[in-house]
């Protein structure tokens, strides 16, 4: 059976927990509730897309405790905050530390649909975002390092001529490397090209131009 996304649920609260995990199970979504963040760490598998719904105030780790080691891993997982007695500072932190919301408890079924709604999104994104950088490094691979060069050309915008300049070769030459490229890269067009390498920074080397990924 597929569900809407996963949502791992950590809060020290019994009654929350199940209260706010039958909610979501009855919606369709998957569920995995924690009654610590040690437990969590302990526990869960990583799996997109998927968002953590995280009490601000537990015993030994607190949710910034959690969220600060879930950077250290680099689980980039959506957070959302709930809390009924958070100082303003904690909010502050949590959110420059990246979480996607903040709930007041006590919490209504909309508010918390719509806020792991925005997450799931968030963290499926990103999962599809890093399916395409893999496919597009593993692409690159088969190019030979004269194609990498002009294609790192093509993604400055350089045309035929300039990169006939470039590279002291016929433009007739540049157009068999534009092709063999086009078909290694699996696109029909320039435009296909420049959509699907749009995460990548074209930069000049020490002696040659090489396609970077974004950071």
């Amino acid at each position: 059976m597929t569900t809407k996304g996963h949502v791992f649920l950590v809060d020290d609260d019994q009654d929350v927990r199940l209260s706010v995990a039958d909610v979501l199970i009855h919606l369709g979504y998957g569920v995995s509730d924690f009654d610590s963040a040690a437990s969590f760490l302990q526990q869960a598998l990583r799996c997109s897309p998927a968002v953590l719904v995280l009490d601000m105030r537990m015993p030994k780790m607190t949710g910034l405790d959690l969220q600060k080691v879930l950077i250290e891993k680099d689980w980039p997982i959506p957070i959302i905050y709930m809390s009924g007695d958070s100082q303003s500072q904690e909010i502050i932190d949590a959110m420059k530390l990246g979480a996607v919301d903040f709930l007041w408890k006590p919490i209504t079924h909309t508010q918390m649909i719509q806020v792991v709604n925005k997450g799931l999104k968030l963290d499926g994104q990103r999962h599809e975002d890093q399916l395409r950088l893999k496919r597009v490094a593993a692409l690159q691979q088969s190019l030979s390092a004269k194609e990498q060069e002009i294609l790192s050309l093509m993604l400055l915008g350089h045309g035929n001529k300039a990169i006939g300049i470039e590279k002291n070769v016929m433009a007739d030459t540049v157009k068999k490397h534009r092709a063999r490229i086009m078909a290694k890269m699996e696109v029909n067009s320039l435009a296909e090209l420049l959509l699907l390498c749009k995460d990548f920074i074209p930069t000049y080397g020490d002696d040659q131009i090489t396609p970077q990924i974004k950071k």
